[in-house]
């Protein structure tokens, strides 16, 4: 008597299932044996149904199996061109996006120039508007002797830049035209809130004049009062 003893458990489960897949494909391999002894040698003679079923099943999976390849091949077919049209538009989108980038980046880099000599021309020609306003605004019989501008009350370094104020010291023979020249001044495009420091009548010459002191404002004047023209223009005359 011959015993044996399994010092590996796994073995023995490994190998019944091997033995189990091994003898489902002979069985597989004999009937096929038989499927193709039986055609050869015409043993059915309609008495084994089983042969038919088998070739029946066997042209039903190649026929489905072309059905499938032919359709999958024309369903590739039919999508390539789409592929491709795709693969082509996403490049043009590409190209576009980089476009639209660059020229952003030429924008940006434009307005940063643009606001740059604004921010250093801004104050160019704000005398030349407060003199021009101040001209226009002084009467018959009355003269200046100062106009300057008055300095900030308080330190405005990193602030926001304050309005430009501006002093006018002058002197009149006629109180009318002291008074006119105020309101002028206050009609002026460029100049806004004046304010009469002190009105006094003094001796010059031998005849009494008002003396008179004015503040007022440098404020944008409306658009209808300003006048652009080209560049190239600007620079022929």
């Amino acid at each position: 008597m011959k015993i044996s003893v399994n010092l590996r458990p796994g073995a023995k489960r490994a190998a019944t299932r091997g033995i189990s897949l091994g003898g489902l494909g002979a069985g597989f391999g004999g009937l096929a044996a038989r499927l193709k002894t039986l055609g050869a040698t015409g043993e059915t003679g309609g008495r084994d149904p089983l042969f038919y079923l088998a070739v029946l099943a066997w042209v039903g999976v190649l026929g489905f199996l072309g059905y499938t390849f032919v359709r999958t091949g024309s369903q590739l077919a039919t999508l390539r061109p789409q592929l491709e049209e795709t693969q082509s538009e996403h490049q043009r989108f590409r190209e576009f996006v980089r476009q639209k980038r660059r020229e952003e980046a030429v924008r940006d880099s434009v307005l940063g120039q643009i606001a740059t000599i604004r921010a250093v021309d801004g104050d160019r020609y704000v005398w030349a508007h407060i003199m021009d306003d101040v001209a226009r605004a002084l009467p018959p019989f009355t003269w200046l002797s100062d106009v300057r501008a008055v300095p900030p009350a308080a330190d405005t370094s990193g602030a926001e830049r304050l309005p430009v104020e501006v002093q006018i010291t002058g002197r009149t023979v006629d109180i009318q035209g002291y008074t006119r020249f105020m309101r002028q001044l206050e009609d002026a495009p460029w100049l806004g809130n004046v304010t009469a420091i002190s009105a006094n009548t003094v001796v010059e010459q031998g005849r009494a004049v008002t003396a008179f002191v004015l503040r007022a404002t440098f404020t944008a004047a409306d658009s209808s009062y300003l006048r652009t023209v080209p560049v190239a223009e600007s620079v022929v005359r």
